[in-house]
């Protein structure tokens, strides 16, 4: 089952010296599956994920021929009927725990806060799911974490509690941006496997924003390299390593390898033509 279709998405930002072209005409679909999204910093694997959630600034152009979520044209839907989505059916993890959550309110409260926004339930109730939804995501003691501030747990509990806070509405699709880039590798595997058992249960649909192609071709079953604003390739997952753009190809080869000895690491080759 398709769960979101882009064609021709377009995002330009306005400036003094003229349009800025974050992403460029880039066409994918999305079903209950785990989709990566690749490339370099700047390379528009952000801005996608803002502007399928509407997150996008109201100065920027946002432009498509088809931006649907399960048969809704996000282009025409009204800003209540965006407001409804998010959370509730798409919600989006972002980079940093530390930027997500709200610093001066207990994670507990804000995580409730995210439930109530969307459902009618109880204060007692309400409570009862989020220290479900917090032991989902492996926290041990969800009643302690339940009353600690963001500054008082560490970036990987951070982290747990935000996956709690975006899955606490039971969402069909999930954006992850990058969710494990400020995290040391054993808490990596851990929020990878949260994220992988927590998509398996649910049925749930993934995009998953990184910058490490050695993390998503074991854990994504599609992959799509981007490079400024356009999309250059879309490969399973397993053949990752038998990608035929030559972008792909440098990326894959600047990756350091313990079995070889390369000094210097490659530099990554640009070319002009791949802009057009």
């Amino acid at each position: 089952m398709t769960l979101l279709r882009i064609e021709d998405l377009s995002i330009r930002f306005p400036t003094r010296t003229g349009d800025i072209e974050a992403v460029r005409d880039i066409s994918f679909s999305v079903g209950r599956e785990r989709l990566a999204i690749v490339g370099e910093s700047g390379s528009g694997k952000s801005q996608t994920g803002r502007a399928i959630l509407g997150l996008t600034p109201a100065f920027a152009q946002v432009t498509a021929k088809r931006l649907e979520f399960d048969g809704i044209d996000l282009l025409k839907a009204t800003p209540r009927l965006r407001r409804d989505l998010r959370g509730k059916r798409i919600a989006m993890i972002l980079q940093d725990p530390k930027y997500s959550l709200n610093p001066v309110m207990r994670i507990g409260r804000q995580i409730v806060e995210a439930l109530r926004a969307h459902e009618n339930v109880g204060t007692r109730e309400a409570r009862e799911r989020t220290l479900d939804m917090l032991a989902a995501v492996q926290i041990r003691d969800p009643a302690r974490v339940f009353d600690l501030y963001p500054h008082e747990v560490s970036g990987g509990m951070g982290q747990r509690a935000m996956i709690a806070m975006m899955l606490i509405a039971g969402p069909e699709l999930l954006i992850a941006d990058e969710p494990t880039s400020a995290l040391d590798v054993t808490v990596q595997l851990d929020i990878l496997a949260i994220l992988d058992r927590l998509v398996a249960e649910r049925g749930m649909g993934l995009i998953f924003i990184s910058h490490d192609l050695r993390l998503v071709s074991s854990f994504c079953d599609r992959v799509i390299v981007m490079y400024a604003g356009r999309v250059v390739e879309e490969i399973a997952a397993s053949e990752l390593s038998r990608a035929k753009h030559p972008y792909t190809q440098g990326l894959l080869n600047c990756m350091p390898s313990i079995d070889a000895d390369r000094h210097p690491l490659p530099t990554l080759e640009r070319r002009p033509e791949w802009l057009l």
